[in-house]
């Protein structure tokens, strides 16, 4: 009795057993299609975006993400944490134009430095260079460098508006455009200087005209191919920058060295130029404030943001000094020398 008792009981602690894994089994394959639905609207999510916390602020498809969250080729400064947008085709790119991220402020601040060139050129043409009596060659140069400039603001703003595309070569792509811009920034600068320096030594002129055009030209074609793209262009963008030094010191020594009334007038202004570049290069390496203070400027103050501010204001300075030593050379005639290089 006792043991078939005790085989009746194991023989029903089997059936439970059985009939328990089986309600487990069950249960898990009916939970199978929910993990899968549920894994394939995550998929979905990651790849279009699903805008699921912010819904006021921004249109739908669109939403942010945490800096663990975003693709690779997204990570840059480890110190902004959040806001990022990513996974989005081109039209929602564009649509995030109008919600706040971290990269608000860096659209903005040269889609209205862009507007501001822009202005400018307008006013120029025509107000300030027909009341200074400007000749054709110098319609030329101002807008050259004009148009140098806000190709530069639009490139940048091209860059942070679809470098959050799901493509990765895609926002690569756009990369390169916004590095080739900023040599095209640099070239803005170039010219109109170049030009008005050396006005009254022809030779020179055209001897540094082209060699600026070459080497910015050399570098614009290497930078918008992404085998080339890779840190070692601030390196470049810092030489062909400093490079500006070279006539900068020829033209002190054919003007009449620091004595001269213009040198002492014009080389501030230089000198202030390359004090602005390279304090927004500073801001630009060192990811300075937001490596002291991490996660709390992911919206506004980082030092990108900072380096896009400065850039605008260092095109306007140098704008403004281009300005200033076209009036000097269009109301004093050069000096009689001797012809030919010096």
């Amino acid at each position: 009795m006792r043991s078939s008792s005790h085989k009746a009981q194991h023989g029903s602690q089997r059936s439970y057993s059985t009939l328990k894994g089986q309600s487990k089994a069950d249960a898990s394959r009916s939970a199978m299609p929910h993990k899968v639905q549920k894994h394939a609207q995550t998929a979905h999510y990651m790849e279009l975006g699903s805008y699921q916390y912010w819904p006021v602020l921004a249109p739908r498809g669109i939403r942010l993400y945490t800096y663990e969250q975003i693709p690779v080729f997204l990570r840059d400064n480890p110190y902004i944490t959040d806001g990022y947008r990513a996974y989005l085709p081109s039209r929602l790119c564009i649509k995030s134009l109008f919600i706040l991220s971290n990269e608000t402020v860096n659209i903005w601040s040269h889609l209205l430095g862009f507007v501001l060139f822009f202005c400018l050129g307008v006013y120029n043409m025509a107000a300030v260079l027909p009341a200074a009596g400007a000749s054709r060659d110098d319609y030329v140069i101002y807008s050259i460098g004009l148009f140098c400039l806000q190709l530069c603001m639009l490139c940048s703003v091209g860059f942070h508006l679809f470098c959050c595309h799901r493509s990765e070569k895609t926002s690569r792509r756009w990369m390169a455009l916004d590095c080739a811009g900023v040599s095209i920034g640099i070239l803005g600068c170039y010219v109109p200087g170049v030009f008005y320096t050396f006005y009254c030594h022809n030779y020179w002129r055209q001897v540094y005209l082209v060699a600026v055009l070459a080497m910015i030209l050399a570098v614009f074609l290497a930078q918008i191919h992404p085998h080339y793209l890779n840190k070692q262009w601030r390196l470049i963008f810092s030489s062909v920058a400093v490079y500006g030094l070279v006539p900068t010191v020829h033209w002190i020594c054919l003007t009449g060295g620091f004595s001269a009334p213009l040198v002492q007038a014009f080389v501030p202004r230089v000198l202030g130029m390359y004090f602005i570049a390279a304090l927004a290069l500073i801001f630009y390496i060192s990811k300075v404030p937001e490596r002291y203070f991490p996660g709390q400027l992911n919206y506004v103050g980082s030092s990108h943001q900072v380096w896009h501010v400065l850039l605008v204001f260092m095109f306007y300075w140098w704008h403004q000094t281009s300005g200033f030593i076209m009036t000097y050379r269009l109301t004093e005639p050069c000096p009689a020398g001797p012809p030919g290089p010096v």
